[in-house]
């Protein structure tokens, strides 16, 4: 099973989102990744206080360059996470509608780039992250 986490540029939630849930699942059930809905940040690492944050809560990070989402992508994931209602709604004027597009969080989780909530952040996508696990996993 394919997971597929989206954001906006694909260097602070969606990588942050990919490597809690790839932290959760421990037998390795599904096939995860990330990507922006921009080509902004392309083959850019995570963004540093993203990265600074996983590691504080021992998550474990593999080489990450960032990227937009391809149709191939998209077509090819089971399950398509966002983390805003706007990922949704962009994702669904590139591409069409998938019923497996799905909100992390009832809220929206703000960009952290912008607010420099990283803690915040990082709490919200685990607990997110957790129940999405339980349900899907």
């Amino acid at each position: 099973m394919k997971v597929m986490f989206v954001c906006l540029g694909n260097i602070c939630r969606s990588p942050m989102a990919q490597y809690i849930f790839q932290s959760l699942d421990v037998h390795n059930k599904f096939d995860v990744s990330s990507s922006g809905l921009s080509n902004e940040e392309y083959g850019n690492d995570i963004y540093p206080p993203a990265k600074e944050i996983l590691y504080k809560n021992n998550i474990k990070i593999d080489n990450h360059f960032a990227h937009k989402i391809t149709k191939e992508e998209f077509d090819e994931s089971d399950y398509i996470i966002v983390l805003e209602d706007y990922h949704k709604d962009r994702l669904i004027t590139m591409f069409g509608d998938k019923k497996n597009i799905i909100k992390l969080t009832e809220n929206d989780i703000e960009d952290p780039w912008y607010t420099n909530n990283f803690e915040k952040v990082y709490n919200e996508i685990y607990e997110g992250c957790k129940r999405l696990y339980e349900k899907i996993g």
